[in-house]
């Protein structure tokens, strides 16, 4: 069975996600923006395969979640408050985000 999200909810500072085979997961907003997968947060790779990371600075608004879009059946793409929403979160990605969340 392919990994995927029955539903996605914001309960406060967190990302609530119901996944298809059916257990819950919550993401800090602020983890889930810090890890936000995007070339300008982690950064790329050059020819030579060394990541060259950027200087992330963050700001209050960068951790407002404003919402977010499916794309497709793979991925979540988040809205924040500071305009950022180039990051699309694989449905493992997340999966991996949110098993590694501290309780």
């Amino acid at each position: 069975m392919q990994l995927g999200l029955k539903n996605v909810q914001l309960i406060g500072e967190e990302l609530a996600l119901l996944w298809t085979d059916g257990a819950e997961s919550y993401l800090a907003l602020e983890r889930l923006r810090r890890a936000c997968p995007c070339a300008s947060c982690g950064g790329e790779p050059d020819v030579f395969g060394n990541i060259s990371r950027p200087d992330v600075s963050y700001t209050p608004s960068s951790f407002e979640l404003l919402g977010w879009e499916m794309i497709g059946g793979y991925a979540l793409q988040p809205r924040w408050g500071d305009g950022h929403s180039t990051g699309l979160y694989s449905f493992q990605y997340l999966r991996r985000l949110t098993a590694a969340s501290p309780s």
